[in-house]
């Protein structure tokens, strides 16, 4: 029988023009309304037999809101931009316009000095089909955006490039099925 994983993305922690590479920031104020608001419709998540985060405040917090005391999982933490880490992409641009291009070109890149694209995306990749599919059973993960774009470049088996076409918003979810390396994607409202 197929595993069913719901990945949930976790509640805001800033504005978008105060997005950083590997936030580490709690959820802000905008982020603890649209939990407390969209509770009642995320109940249904609880009842997952496993449930699992992002080592980032901002998961654990969205889960902790939501009712699932979460497992946090550090191979669901973001992608490593190493010394970008806590800068936004506008700053990272401003000083480094000839890195950011070649990063968002070449998948494989690295001028950050942290974590390729690509070898994030297998990382989720790797703990997607590390799941136990048992007798079936259903887990659900509150995870950082771009590890849920990530995910679904990986289920989809689409191409790196499809991570930047890809767009996440807060408590967004997206449902998989299948076991390793055999997935389908499911969007609920």
């Amino acid at each position: 029988m197929a595993l069913r994983l719901t990945l949930l993305a976790a509640s805001r922690s800033a504005s978008v023009l105060d997005a950083r590479f590997a936030d580490s920031r709690p959820l802000d104020p905008a982020g603890w309304h649209e939990v407390r608001r969209a509770k009642p419709a995320l109940s249904y998540l609880a009842a997952a037999e496993l449930r699992y985060c992002s080592p980032s405040a901002r998961c654990r917090e969205t889960a902790i809101s939501l009712g699932l005391a979460p497992l946090a999982q550090p191979a669901l933490r973001d992608c490593d931009m190493g010394r970008w880490n806590g800068f936004t992409l506008q700053q990272v641009t401003a000083r480094e316009p000839r890195a950011v291009n070649a990063w968002m070109a070449d998948p494989r890149m690295t001028p950050h000095g942290g974590e390729s694209l690509v070898a994030f995306i297998q990382r989720i990749g790797a703990w997607l089909d590390t799941r136990p599919v048992g007798d079936g059973g259903w887990v659900v993960a509150v995870i950082e955006p771009g590890v849920l774009r990530a995910a679904l470049c990986y289920a989809l088996k689409a191409p790196p490039h499809a991570y930047w076409h890809i767009d996440v918003q807060p408590l967004a979810a997206a449902t998989l099925s299948g076991r390793a390396g055999e997935w389908s994607l499911s969007l609920q409202t």
